[in-house]
């Protein structure tokens, strides 16, 4: 699905809106040019929309080029990278394989490469490789990116084509400070996002697959999915990530951390995959040929590279050995000496370097690809794009409360707007970190001027609001305005990469500003929250002046223009949660290092620990996960049935036993469950679901799919998403969205084993919040 399209149908909005922050990004930035761009130089730089395999240059180095067999487009790409790689010796190698020593070998003809580009929100000018310059001077800043701006700044030598995007890790924590960057608590929507995200970057069109090699399927820039694996601590507390060791119990790697990466690498064909800084079980990510090469390799078929993202640089020779192809750091100069000692042998390098070229073969480095060499600065920062970044942040916001239809406001009765609040200026907060520079930034004051005249006063001088001296006037502006929006929340300060927070509360005083501000207003009060990660905002939601409440993320460059449009009724808003909203004690009931889903008790202490994600925690919420409101009002339709899947077992399949609740009645039950990878997996639960906007505006509903397992099963979720539409529906009218499920995929459950099991019994499908409940039973027969 092309990346566009997949936006139409988005429906979570912290995937659409939250988009910046880690070295994660889908879209635009990587250098892979030399420092000098000007033409074939001694140095055998390449000239802007050029690329290494042109005579012109081989002839400016003293070469001729038809001595290179890697320069032969004749040969297969296995051949042509046997022959570069061949050429070089140990010294060479080792100074292609880290980020800061891609030196290049001019001998060979062969020029300088940097690796390291960013895309989490549009190009970025994070890592080396990309630079902002008067001929494209800056990148729309989405909330997602798009790959035709980061290939026409690669043409104007201006990025490079390996970015370092998208970030797949789960939301496991609500400190977590790099929430922004991932698509939230649920792995199958994270690996769903990732797919898209990737596809989006690196698919040509025609080119998405091929049968007979993938690897040599070309690619417009490459992707990289990151952190892999079981990565979600910054520095908690005083434990920091690099020495943080993630005890991680194999259901819960199989069932949350790795799925996502498995549906990258499997559906998406990502041509990179980044380890993570973390230890999982005692052995670093990095380091772990379990991970890297069987898992990744062997079990789901990679085509591409390995990253590293952090390492020690005595432990290089492991991690090379344990199948991590690039440092991207200075860690890999030691190869020289591990190999020389015997730690390591220079084949294991010449491994790595077949997969990295290989990859920059498939970019087009060496030889151009020529339907993509008409990108240039006309294809940044174009009116269609900056459209389409404002479409992402309308679609990603979500409305929370909106009692007696606060929203939208009639902009014919609203003449005075006080927009109060540390983030009612916001500019650089709206596009958080890994961030370009964005082609027009439109803030919430200016976004809301062209609405009626505003009265702006920040009420707290910065986010962390440690006074109160700026209250008063806030509160007065209040009173002589028509509508007063509050713009609180938290920043990069607060939440960012090596930031991970200590509570889920608006900062010191913001919530007696907004109090306050709510008391003194003679109009409506809406509060807009500009953050990543959840906050328990339970005063605002019952306080009775405060008529809505809206979450607008990081929203990119046109957030501004977003929210307005909101505010006012030019959008119908229709965004969802992608991560649970907890109440502010959560966080004092566990700590944020202990790593299991499912609720535990803690061996030293025995304390009780809740679980963690919709899917394992029951306790009360502020939002739940999936939560978000509309100014119209759908019901959903079905035409009840109950789904029976007989399956027939032949004597090599064998039944395997499930822990039930006491007390349940399973006498009936005669085979609990198969082995998932026993079956064939081609049942389809196929249904169609009615959707009917019975309010009096247009607007689009995102249709949330969960599987229930049987209730008797014990230890599992309680629900797990399984899929989801958004479908615009004008007012009074209806429209059918159509589900064809694979009965495994949907309804398969993680044992404490790690085994994924189809169980026999009662399964459910239920649509919205319990809005529709299907029945799906499961037999199993042997023949």
């Amino acid at each position: 699905m092309a990346y566009k399209t997949f936006l139409a149908l988005l429906l979570l909005s912290y995937f659409l809106s939250v988009v910046s922050s880690a070295r994660h990004n889908p879209s635009v930035s990587t250098h892979l040019i030399s420092n000098e761009d000007g033409g074939p130089g001694k140095n055998g730089s390449i000239p802007k929309n050029g690329h290494v395999c042109d005579p012109a240059r081989f002839k400016s180095l003293g070469l001729n080029m038809a001595d290179f067999a890697y320069c032969d487009k004749s040969l297969p790409y296995e051949i042509r990278v046997k022959d570069l790689v061949d050429r070089l010796n140990l010294f060479e190698k080792a100074a292609q394989m880290g980020d800061n020593t891609s030196i290049g070998v001019p001998r060979i003809g062969l020029p300088r490469f940097s690796w390291w580009s960013e895309a989490l929100h549009g190009v970025s000018d994070v890592g080396r490789s990309t630079k902002f310059e008067p001929t494209i001077p800056s990148a729309t800043s989405f909330p997602m990116a798009v790959s035709n701006e980061a290939r026409a700044m690669y043409n104007e030598g201006q990025a490079g084509l390996t970015f370092w995007s998208p970030n797949i890790n789960v939301v496991r924590d609500p400190r977590w400070g790099r929430t922004l960057e991932t698509a939230g608590e649920d792995p199958f929507l994270v690996g769903l996002y990732a797919v898209n995200y990737v596809r989006g970057l690196q698919d040509l069109e025609g080119e998405e697959s091929n049968s007979k090699d993938p690897n040599a399927r070309p690619l417009k820039v490459s992707a990289c999915c990151k952190h892999f694996t079981a990565y979600d601590v910054e520095n908690s507390l005083g434990v920091s990530r690099l020495e943080f060791d993630a005890k991680v119990h194999e259901r819960d790697m199989v069932e949350t951390f790795n799925k996502p990466f498995e549906m990258c690498v499997k559906d998406g064909d990502v041509s990179s995959v980044m380890c993570s800084y973390n230890r999982v079980n005692g052995i670093p990510t990095c380091a772990d040929p379990y991970l890297l090469k069987k898992t990744v390799r062997q079990d789901w078929d990679f085509h591409g590279q390995h990253w590293l993202d952090d390492t020690v640089e005595d432990a290089s020779a492991q991690v090379l050995k344990a199948g991590l192809d690039l440092d991207c750091g200075f860690s890999y100069e030691s190869l020289i000496n591990a190999t020389m000692n015997g730690l390591v042998r220079e084949s294991d390098m010449d491994t790595s370097l077949k997969y990295l070229y290989t990859v920059l073969m498939r970019l087009g480095f060496f030889d151009g690809i020529p339907s993509l060499e008409s990108l240039d600065k006309k294809d940044v920062c174009t009116k269609e794009n900056i459209e389409l970044a404002t479409e992402a942040a309308r679609e990603g916001i979500v409305l929370l409360k909106n009692e007696k239809q606060t929203l939208p406001l009639d902009s014919s009765k609203i003449k005075t707007l006080a927009l109060i609040g540390p983030h009612a200026n916001a500019t650089d907060v709206m596009i958080g970190n890994y961030a370009g520079v964005p082609c027009d930034l439109v803030s919430p004051l200016k976004g809301f001027s062209k609405f009626g005249k505003v009265i702006h006063e920040k009420g707290c001088e910065f986010v962390n609001c440690t006074d109160t001296k700026l209250v008063s006037s806030a509160a007065n502006a209040a009173k002589k305005a028509d509508a007063t929006i509050l713009f609180m929340g938290i920043n990069l300060d607060i939440e960012a990469e090596w930031v991970d927070r200590t509570d889920i509360l608006l900062p010191n005083y913001q919530t007696h500003l907004v109090n306050a501000v709510a008391d003194a207003a003679n109009g409506p009060v809406i509060l807009v929250i500009m953050s990543a990660g959840p906050i328990d905002i339970s005063f605002a939601k019952i306080n009775p002046k405060i008529g809505s409440i809206i979450w607008a993320g990081y929203p990119g460059e046109q957030g501004g223009r977003a929210i307005a449009d909101v505010v006012f009724g030019n959008y119908n808003p229709g965004g969802r949660l992608t991560v649970t909203w907890y109440e502010g004690d959560y966080v004092e009931k566990l700590p944020m290092t202990s790593m299991p889903l499912r609720p535990t008790i803690n061996e030293a202490s025995k304390e009780s620990y809740p679980g963690r994600t919709y899917k394992f925690f029951d306790g009360a919420t502020v939002y739940p996960f999936g939560y978000g409101l509309s100014y119209t009002t759908f019901e959903y339709n079905h035409k009840a049935t109950t789904t029976s899947l007989d399956i027939k077992l032949n004597k090599l399949q064998h039944c395997r036993a499930l822990p039930y609740k006491a007390g349940s009645n399973v006498d009936d039950v005669h085979c609990p469950s198969i082995l998932v990878d026993d079956l064939t997996c081609k049942d389809e639960i196929a249904f169609e679901i009615t959707v009917q906007n019975v309010g009096e505006m247009d607007g689009s509903e995102v249709v949330l799919v969960y599987s229930v397992p049987p209730k008797e099963i014990d230890e599992t979720h309680f629900k797990q998403l399984v899929a989801f539409e958004r479908v615009f529906v004008p007012a009074k009218e209806s429209k059918n969205v159509k589900f064809v499920l694979n009965a495994c995929k949907a309804l398969g459950i993680v044992d404490v084993n790690g085994y994924t099991l189809l169980p026999a019994g009662l399964h459910k499908i239920v649509v919205g919040d319990n809005a529709i409940s299907i029945p799906i039973k499961v037999n199993y027969k042997h023949e």
